[in-house]
């Protein structure tokens, strides 16, 4: 399904817009990363390359998998 999002004149490229976005829903866990590269139009490899660049794990942990880690370590 195709959604069109209108936003106003900003100083920012479309390419640019897809890279945040598909950013902000990684880091809300709202998709995984290879929805997020989707998104963004890069393989996730390259995607997670790009957030590492940004200082930005690409790698997300919820508090339950950590608390689970943790037990089974």
């Amino acid at each position: 399904m195709t959604q069109v999002l209108e936003i106003p004149d900003l100083n920012v490229s479309a390419q640019d817009l897809k890279i945040i976005l598909a950013e902000a829903l990684l880091a809300q866990g709202s998709i995984s990363l290879g929805k997020a590269a989707q998104i963004a139009g890069y393989s996730e490899r390259t995607f997670s390359e790009l957030l590492l660049k940004k200082g930005v794990s690409p790698i997300t942990f919820d508090d339950e998998h950590i608390a689970e880690d943790i037990r089974n370590a």
